[in-house]
């Protein structure tokens, strides 16, 4: 499943990856205590951005659609 964001150029950002955030697609740090680790960028432009909320893309934090293939 994709979740679209505004994203802002300059801000930076905590992707979660584990799935247990409940601010999804952001890390709120339900990871503690896991191997998972957020996947943090700075947005390089202001957009609209595809971002995954399976946790399967090949490209975090972007969705690849391999959410269509679960």
């Amino acid at each position: 499943k994709l979740i679209m964001e505004k994203l802002e150029k300059g801000k930076t950002y905590a992707w979660c990856s584990c799935g247990k955030s409940n601010n999804q697609p952001w890390c709120n740090g339900a990871h503690q205590g896991s191997d998972y680790i957020p996947k943090v960028f700075t947005a390089e432009e202001t957009k609209d951005a595809s971002i995954c909320g399976c946790k399967k893309t090949k490209n975090p934090p972007y969705c690849d659609g391999s959410h269509a293939r679960l």
